[in-house]
């Protein structure tokens, strides 16, 4: 089992930044890939980025490329999403979500994702 632990989230206006952080613990050497996805109420949830825990190859959403950066901290089982030029439409509740499928590089699918943690929230206003 993998346990997922998300901080960083919190209320700034638009065009600030935010640093996203999440911690792993657990069975993580199982993981192949780890990925941030949002959810606003009433919608469903979408993939923000990807990243392959073996070379750090990452994958965007289109709507947050060139403002967001996924990276990880392997040694201190860490990911975080840098989070730029923030939109009021980037607000959401941020999930951290980690994955095993050793044919999978790069996912932004949810079902490709086999542990998830409870989220933070971040709100962007005008």
């Amino acid at each position: 089992q993998v346990q997922l632990e998300e901080s960083g989230g919190g209320s700034v206006q638009a065009e600030e930044s935010l640093r996203l952080s999440c911690v792993s613990s657990g069975s993580t050497g199982s993981l192949v890939y780890m990925g941030w996805f949002r959810q606003v109420p009433g919608k469903g949830r979408e993939g923000v980025a990807s990243i392959y825990r073996g070379d750090g190859n990452t994958l965007y959403a289109i709507s947050v490329k060139g403002r967001f950066t996924i990276s990880q901290d392997n040694a201190k089982k860490t990911l975080f999403l840098q989070m730029n030029s923030l939109k009021p439409e980037d607000t959401a509740m941020y999930y951290c979500a980690a994955g095993t499928v050793s044919d999978v590089v790069n996912s932004l699918a949810l079902s490709d994702y086999n542990y998830w943690g409870r989220g933070t929230q971040v709100t962007v206003s005008t």
